[in-house]
């Protein structure tokens, strides 16, 4: 529930004092939040990744969402963004544009959110941005991670007949999305919920994705579209099995209730996993080294590029009437 400032109010630099700069005091380089950028350097062996994530209410999440929820998942999609580059994070940057009807009480569970994330996940506040707006809530973070040099994990690198690979479970949280806009009444509903809401960012595979991937990047708008976007930078076309696509009890009981759920959960996005390709040669390797990961497809260079298609149980395509999430 938003909670109107009141009289008892922090105000614009009262709530940066309160709220924001306690999220910077293990990073240095943001000069306790007291200058006009952040400074710090970079080791010689290491190269900078860099990537910005926004979130808008109603697009994103739940206007009514949990400040905290929204907190963890602004900051995770761009967590996120740095594993699929294999990248270790640093620090962050965040803008907030909130309506002036939003009180400190919100902007508190918000700050205690990132907190919780910043400790579990080892980031901190670098810098950023406060500003009211007329609008929704929006919110946008930059995030900064470091990488050996030369093995940041990109899109446009992987090879033909490269096997494809996926972590963790794919639908969960669109799945949750539909049940909480009361568009699912699912057995199982606060598992789909929880990863809607809180997605995982693949982190500890960073070190998998460094000795065995020769591309990849993260599934934010659907595993469909995103392998696709791959496959149109490396210049192949992609085949994958949907029954070899991991899914979790809760989704597998929702497919199995209703099976044209299955398509949605392969094209509706915010999974957060990562999405990537292995040479054949190293698969054995990959599934011996106990990371928690699932093949699901192989690239090929027949076929036109940017294609992904997508086989049932019987070996026949699956009609899919969207490929993923796109804003426009």
């Amino acid at each position: 529930m938003l909670q109107p400032p009141g009289a008892d109010s922090a105000g614009e630099f009262g709530r940066i004092d309160r709220y924001l700069k306690p999220l910077a005091a293990g990073f240095p380089g943001a000069l306790g939040l007291t200058d006009d950028a952040a400074v710090f350097g970079i080791p010689p062996d290491r190269e900078l990744v860099i990537t910005t994530d926004a979130l808008v209410a109603g697009v994103h999440f739940l206007p009514d969402d949990p400040p905290a929820d929204i907190a963890a998942k602004l900051l995770r999609v761009n967590l996120s963004d740095l594993a699929a580059m294999a990248a270790e994070p640093l620090a962050y940057s965040l803008v907030t544009s909130l309506p002036t009807d939003i009180g400190d009480g919100w902007l508190a569970a918000f700050a205690a959110g990132l907190a919780e994330d910043q400790k579990r996940y080892g980031i901190h506040l670098m810098g950023g941005d406060s500003v009211s707006t007329p609008g929704p809530v929006t919110l946008s973070v930059t995030a900064f991670g470091l990488v050996p040099r030369g093995q940041a994990l990109r899109r446009g690198t992987a090879g033909a007949g490269d096997l494809i690979f996926v972590s963790g479970t794919i639908g969960d949280a669109v799945l949750g999305l539909r049940v909480l806009q009361g568009k699912l009444n699912a057995a199982d509903p606060d598992p789909l919920i929880e990863r809607y809401r809180r997605p995982q960012p693949r982190l500890s595979l960073v070190p998998t994705l460094r000795r065995f991937a020769t591309a990849g990047l993260d599934v934010s708008d659907g595993l469909v579209a995103d392998l696709a976007h791959l496959c149109e930078v490396s210049g192949y076309a992609a085949t994958i099995h949907a029954d070899r696509v991991p899914l979790s009890t809760a989704t597998r009981a929702a497919v199995t209730a209703d099976p044209t759920l299955l398509a949605t959960a392969l094209t509706g996005g915010d999974d957060y996993e990562i999405v990537f390709t292995v040479k054949p040669e190293d698969r054995e390797a990959l599934l011996a080294s106990g990371a928690d990961v699932t093949e699901i497809g192989r690239l090929s260079p027949d076929g036109a590029t940017g294609t992904v298609t997508v086989l049932d149980g019987t070996g026949a395509a699956m009609p899919l009437t969207a490929r993923g999430w796109t804003h426009f």
